[in-house]
């Protein structure tokens, strides 16, 4: 293409054009600002421990304990967002959206400096096409915004190392290759990156000799590098491996073939876009397969053929945009095949070659056709950014929030096992327990062998009270998957609600086998041995779950409950009060302490005045009508030498007693009732085997 000098606006008018595209970059995406957090945003940022831990920083860059691939600059990112947004998603929102207008404009500046037509009218298009919300909304996609970011520099730089006019032309080499290293450190498909270097040599018809070859070279094998982390990462952590992965080399090549003119076909056509699109079943014996594969040779032919006429711009922008999808293209399998082998987000950066090549012919068009006609060609340009920047607006509400994210993926791919079990998942944590059931039923009807969607029903199941039907399937996701080590604990506390704490040890043992970290099970298991009077194992376990989980208020409760039971009262009661501060509302807890203190055997633990405002906040808590509270308040005061209270408290919890048939403590009150009335504290004895015969209430 011939340079066209006045095509190119950085001088004069440049800056207000450069205000603008950043002004309808980010008046597109405001919505996207109000949005919170998705799908695995949670993965990411909001339950990711590597960002609220001191250490965090050290184990994102020298450990694998990252929750994806090596994303090191990526998580490092987030790390200090976390530091300045803590969970507020809208600054999050921020970073991804100013730096997608950031990137605008460096596209901008390289198509500028390549001194290709239609430059600024390029960059918009990238800015405004809705293919791209996938990866400014969604603040996991803060890793392609980023990595473009570093790969658009790295190329910058490379434009003027290669320039003959330019002075010390290796420190832009050096810049260059620092910035592709941290493009791979924000995601490695920027591996893609060496391609681009020698298309720019090709474009600008700069001979690529031996020499630039080995300049080249440095990119490659830190590219080669990178990957080859990424693959070993994606199969050890990622779980890509097993029978879902198991794709031949034939069907790869069909699926890649079909995925680059899907990506096309939503350049030119962006309808029907959604989060997760439907899977594809592709078969080396099915003959419609070979279409896709056929229709590019096709292309391909056609593009070599007309470069005489065309010159080399088309060829640019078709390798461009096929070696930047290469990473994506199903070659290398990814962890997200499992739902489908395309997605927006994989194109973010390779777009760019049909787009720019798209606003190249528009202006070459409008100056050829339109000579003259000074609005249509500003009325054109208006028209199809309007176009693309209202259908971003509207595009961008899909990404408000789980709820609405899933709902619209289920009515546009209903066939997504995926994205209805998402959905029940989202229904489960609003409380909607028959949405959830629902569409765990209609996941497990797409895919029966999923573990988590069985979990999940389970989930459901028993938050509504169908005990029996949960534990089926807690079961089920065990058989799919014998190291589900939740759906064991699960299983265990299904059990344990049954009345069956014998049967319920197992699968918590199993639980653990899987987690010996895990402190729930721990507890659970702690629960079984309590009551089955095995106070010894009961102890250890509860003992264990609060060292793994220090601010774990149930497993100090149950500590409190078994030391009591073992007469070591003074442990017992600074395990109450361990759970009170760490939840100040269990009732249950309160209570206990409250009894314990006002009714002990031990002279020195009883405190009266402080059972007495334990045992009065349990009662404002509970609301006064509780019998088994009533006892326990009317106890510390009799503690506190306030029996007056004590009788008329213990009449009240009697009367209640009675009115709900509760033989066992309307028998006990008439004996305490008699205690009070005669002036005298009501107290625990102290048991023939040494322990005490108070019982947590």
């Amino acid at each position: 293409m011939k340079p066209r000098e006045k095509l190119q606006p950085w001088l004069g008018r440049g800056w207000l054009l450069g205000l603008l595209l950043v002004a309808v970059t980010v008046l597109a995406y405001f919505p996207a600002s109000r949005a919170g957090f998705i799908w695995d945003d949670d993965f990411y940022v909001t339950e990711n421990p590597l960002l609220n831990t001191s250490e965090g920083l050290r184990r994102i860059w020298f450990s694998t304990d990252s929750p994806s691939q090596y994303f090191p600059l990526t998580y490092t990112t987030f790390y200090f967002e976390r530091f300045l947004w803590g969970l507020h998603p809208a600054g999050y929102h921020w970073v991804n959206i100013l730096l997608h207008a950031t990137n605008v404009l460096l596209i901008w500046r390289l198509l500028a400096r390549l001194r290709l037509p239609g430059a600024w009218l390029a960059a918009a298009v990238f800015a405004l096409h809705p293919v791209q919300v996938e990866s400014v909304a969604w603040i996991t996609e803060l890793k392609n915004v980023l990595m473009a970011f570093f790969f658009l520099l790295a190329l910058l730089a490379w434009t003027s190392f290669i320039d003959e006019k330019a002075k010390r032309p290796w420190r832009f080499y050096a810049l260059a290759l620092a910035c592709y290293a941290l493009a791979l450190l924000s995601k490695t498909t920027a591996c893609t990156l060496p391609v681009a270097l020698w298309l720019i040599l090709w474009l600008k018809k700069i001979s690529i000799d031996w020499r630039r070859l080995a300049q080249i070279a440095p990119f490659v094998m830190l590219g080669l590098g990178m990957g080859l982390v990424t693959i070993w990462w994606e199969r050890h952590h990622q779980g890509t491996m097993g029978q879902p992965f198991e794709i031949g080399m034939g069907e790869r090549v069909l699926i890649a073939s079909r995925a680059v003119w899907f990506y096309f076909s939503k350049l030119l056509w962006p309808a029907h876009l959604m989060f997760s699109y439907p899977r594809w079943k592709i078969s080396v014996s099915d003959p419609a397969a070979y279409v896709w594969l056929a229709a590019t040779a096709v292309i391909g032919a056609v593009i070599w053929r007309a470069r005489r006429w065309t010159g080399r711009g088309v060829e640019v922008a078709a390798i461009f945009f096929v070696a930047t999808l290469g990473p994506v293209l199903g070659f290398i399998m990814l962890y997200t095949f499992l739902f489908s082998f395309v997605a927006d987000h994989y194109q973010y950066l390779a777009c760019l070659g049909p787009i720019a090549l798209g606003a190249a012919g528009i202006e070459i068009g409008l100056h050829r056709f339109a000579a003259g006609k000074l609005p249509l060609g500003p009325a054109l340009t208006a028209a199809l950014l309007l176009t693309f920047g209202t259908l971003t607006w509207f595009q961008c509400v899909m990404y408000h929030d789980n709820q609405k994210l899933w709902q619209t993926t289920v009515r546009q791919n209903p066939d997504s096992w995926m994205a209805h079990n998402n959905l029940g998942h989202v229904y489960l944590q609003n409380g909607q327990w028959d949405d959830a059931i629902t569409q765990f039923r209609f996941g497990l009807q797409l895919k029966p062998d999923d573990e988590r969607a069985c979990y999940n029903l389970g989930l459901a199941l028993a938050a509504k009270g169908q005990i029996q039907e949960a534990s089926a399937q807690y079961q089920r996701a065990v058989e799919i998957n014998p190291r589900f080590a939740e759906a064991c604990n699960n299983l265990g506390n299904c059990f344990l609600q049954q009345g069956m704490a014998e049967k319920a040890i197992t699968p918590y043992q199993k639980a653990l086998a899987l987690r010996s970290d895990n402190a729930e099970a721990h507890n659970n298991l702690g629960d079984c041995f309590f009551e089955l009077g095995r106070l010894d194992e009961a102890l250890a376990h509860f003992q264990k779950a609060a060292e793994l989980k220090p601010d774990y208020a149930e497993a100090h409760h149950n500590l409190g409950n078994v030391l009591l039971q073992k007469g070591r009262i003074a442990e017992a009661i600074s395990h109450y009060d361990k759970t009170l501060q760490l939840k100040p509302d269990d009732t249950e807890a309160g209570n206990n302490l409250a009894w314990t203190l006002a009714t002990c055997p031990s002279a020195p633990l009883r405190d009266g005045p402080k059972a007495v405002l334990a045992a009065e906040k349990v009662n404002r808590l509970v609301g006064g009508g509780n019998p088994d509270v009533l006892c326990t308040l009317a106890a510390a005061y009799a503690e506190a030498g306030r029996f007056s209270q004590a009788v008329t408290t213990a009449q009240s919890a009697l009367r209640l007693a009675e009115a709900q048939s509760n033989t066992a403590l309307a028998g006990q009150l008439h004996l305490e009732m008699k205690s009070y009335q005669a002036g005298i504290p009501f107290h625990c004895v102290e048991s023939t085997s040494g322990g005490s015969a108070n019982t947590p209430r």
